[in-house]
């Protein structure tokens, strides 16, 4: 079976923040978000977190519109 990875990146300044991960697995990079956020040792702070979760919601809306838009049935002739 084929991996489908992704990745979100931030970068800060002289910093980057590259986030790997599997489709499928968003739940457990919310939760690298969070983690990352808590730690005090690194400048990726809370609205940094959300800038990238708002990131992942909209990828995820593309992709969801995609697939919607694949499967829905084409119209031959317009309605009247």
């Amino acid at each position: 079976m084929q991996r489908n990875l992704r990745q979100l990146v931030l970068s800060k300044g002289d910093e980057k923040y590259v986030f790997r991960y599997e489709s499928g697995c968003e739940d457990l990079l919310l939760d690298a978000l969070v983690k990352q956020a808590k730690d005090t040792r690194t400048n990726f702070d809370w609205f940094d977190a959300a800038v990238l979760s708002f990131k992942l919601t909209q990828s995820l809306i593309i992709e969801a519109d995609k697939l919607l838009n694949d499967k829905a049935p084409q119209m031959s002739e317009p309605l009247e």
